[in-house]
């Protein structure tokens, strides 16, 4: 327990805002949900009766008593809000993609050094049970060295909807969405690629925007070299793929389902109790050892919680810990995103 209490607020209540900050920063000790900026009032209250709800941006960094402002606007004002709250003397949490572009990340990162607070992305993912799972048993050697790795999102969403990530508006398509996780994940686990290849494409009848995309991130040269990473996210997979596969010198791992933490959220869960972040299905693993002789077993999954980012946001703030995503590493990852971007326009590999 903290000596005393952070006080949020939160720019946005859309999807983001209700279902994956609102819940999840407000389960954490010493971090109190204390404003929001929505034009929608009745929305907030019916599920934060007790919060103030102030109409705009201005409204509420000009508030004294808010240490943290959560951006979770629309991608396109992901920059204007941080930059205003930067300025405003505030500590900032940025829902991903931090900003559109890497000059824009890089101007943040700026002021926030400049004005000496806390900037932060949501990068939720890393607290995912099955890439917990992954990280350990990478770490533990028992697939040898790591030569193949498929990391997939793939969904069945055949209707296209009308909202903003799906219009042709600045921050919006598959690849700043989801590939803002898997590319996270990638940097994390194997560090900055040689090169990177994005292929890109429209599937879904009336779509505006990318609803496809298939990256491959060569790494050539150290440690981890030689070794392929394929991420790979659409909408129109009704069978998905393996949330993971991955190939090593002594053996294979293979994770299929996902994380149960969006689900719960998106059904009004809080995160807590016994069951919260909890996998049941385990990874498989095959690992071969003397005279070829292969060894089937299963890998019971760590539990996976979001509340630990902003945990460490709370003890960031506090002087007592370190940024869980600090703004070098979301700049390095806005700058493969552009990258991405540029290589699917072009059709071939860049290096970063």
């Amino acid at each position: 327990m903290t000596s005393r209490t952070l006080r949020a607020g939160l720019v946005g209540y859309g999807f983001a805002g209700q279902t994956f900050h609102a819940p999840v920063l407000s389960a954490v000790p010493g971090l109190e949900l204390a404003a929001v900026a929505s034009s929608q009032p009745h929305k907030v209250h019916a599920e934060w009766p007790g919060v103030a709800v102030v109409p705009d941006v201005d409204a509420l960094v000009a508030r004294a008593d808010i240490d943290l402002v959560v951006v979770a606007t629309p991608n396109a004002q992901h920059f204007p809000v941080a930059r205003a709250a930067l300025e405003a003397g505030k500590h900032v949490v940025v829902d991903k993609p931090f900003t559109l572009d890497a000059a824009e990340a890089r101007e943040l990162e700026l002021l926030a050094e400049r004005n000496n607070r806390v900037l932060s992305v949501y990068q939720n993912r890393r607290f995912d049970a099955d890439y917990l799972t992954l990280k350990d048993l990478l770490a533990s050697g028992e697939v040898g060295r790591p030569v193949y790795l498929e990391s997939h999102f793939d969904r069945f969403r055949p209707e296209v909807r009308d909202r903003w990530r799906e219009q042709k508006v600045p921050g919006s398509g598959l690849w700043v969405d989801l590939g803002a996780h898997l590319v996270d994940q990638a940097v994390q686990l194997f560090g900055k690629p040689d090169t990177l290849q994005l292929d890109t494409a429209v599937l879904r009848e009336g779509a505006q925007v990318e609803d496809y995309f298939h990256a491959v991130l060569r790494y050539e040269s150290g440690p981890h070299a030689p070794l392929r990473v394929v991420l790979h996210a659409t909408t129109l997979a009704a069978h998905a793929a393996p949330r993971y596969i991955l190939h090593g010198t002594r053996g294979s791992y293979v994770k299929r389902g996902v994380d149960p933490q969006e689900d719960a959220l998106r059904a009004g869960g809080r995160p807590g109790g016994d069951d919260w972040g909890v996998d049941p299905l385990p990874g498989e693993l095959k690992t071969v050892a003397v005279e070829n002789w292969v060894r089937e077993s299963t890998v019971p999954n760590r539990r996976g919680n979001y509340v630990d980012y902003y945990a460490a946001v709370r003890d960031a703030i506090l002087g007592i810990g370190l940024n869980p995503v600090p703004p070098a590493e979301a700049v390095a990852l806005m700058e493969l995103l552009d990258l991405g971007t540029r290589s699917a326009q072009e059709g071939r590999a860049l290096a970063p």
